[in-house]
């Protein structure tokens, strides 16, 4: 079984610019969800959504190309992939010639299934598709507008609550604050997160302070999202949740977890301004 120390990162790496798919390196999902509670068939459905900014390979007359590149990892796969092997992966098509953006998406999804253990999405932008991509802020109700003491830094789930005793409502809220680190290297990750449900009302001041709370938490996006979901699945008993975080892109790659205790479609993948 592969871990996270065994991978590429924090770690002198080559730069192979010819196309490699072994540089993929698969992380199993289970261990980490253990840890939360989470054994057999996992209470919620979703996807990793990424995003990869840096894209490029030769056509067939040499000549760079560029794109963009939207990949959809659904939560049921058996394996993530891990970042760093995913960026030098995607390097080493600099200098490898494909026919067109077709065989390079295929290429790619090819690889990145045989890897993962299931079906991924992906979809692929040229240059004048560029400034289609929307800028926009996760929608709901701010936390970060309440005044509230911070003194955990680690996460602290007894932060969570709700109001079981008054009439349940529906909500969205997000908060811009949260911010974890890398599980191998301690490198910060930053990130906005969008909490939705129906249920007992959630205590804003608890779920503000128990996201603070991730701070100096060193576990991979996916993980944390798992993590938060768990946490508020279990202490605050909603009929409803989802959870979608947004974290900020490094090595020309973003990972936007989300994950939802009911069937529904995926969020569109819109990306925020420190994104």
């Amino acid at each position: 079984m592969n871990t996270p120390e065994q991978s590429q990162l924090g770690k002198a790496s080559a730069y192979i610019d010819q196309y490699d798919a072994s540089l993929l390196f698969p992380i199993p999902r289970e261990g980490k969800r253990a840890e939360i509670g989470v054994t057999g068939t996992p209470p919620f459905f979703g996807a990793d959504l990424w995003t990869a900014f840096e894209l490029s390979w030769l056509n067939l007359r040499g000549k760079p190309q560029v794109a963009l590149a939207h990949i959809t990892v659904p939560c049921e796969s058996p394996n993530i992939v891990e970042s760093k092997s995913f960026k030098l992966y995607l390097n080493s098509f600099n200098n490898t010639r494909f026919a067109d953006a077709r065989e390079v998406r295929e290429r790619i999804r090819a690889d990145l299934n045989a890897v993962v253990g299931t079906g991924v999405g992906i979809q692929t932008l040229g240059p004048e598709l560029f400034d289609r991509e929307p800028v926009h802020e996760l929608d709901g109700l701010n936390l970060d507008r309440l005044d509230v003491e911070c003194i955990h830094y680690q996460p602290a789930p007894e932060l969570l609550f709700a109001e079981f005793d008054e009439p349940p409502v529906e909500e969205t809220l997000t908060s811009n604050l949260l911010k974890s680190n890398c599980l191998v290297t301690g490198q910060p990750d930053w990130g906005s997160v969008q909490i939705r449900y129906a249920g007992p009302q959630i205590n804003q001041e608890g779920l503000l302070q128990y996201l603070v709370s991730f701070r100096n938490h060193n576990e991979f996006h996916e993980q944390c999202v798992e993590r938060i979901f768990m946490d508020i699945w279990t202490r605050c008993k909603p009929l409803k949740l989802s959870v979608y975080a947004r974290y900020t892109r490094r090595g020309g790659l973003d990972i936007n977890p989300f994950r939802t205790s009911h069937p529904q479609a995926l969020p569109s993948s819109v990306r925020t301004a420190r994104q």
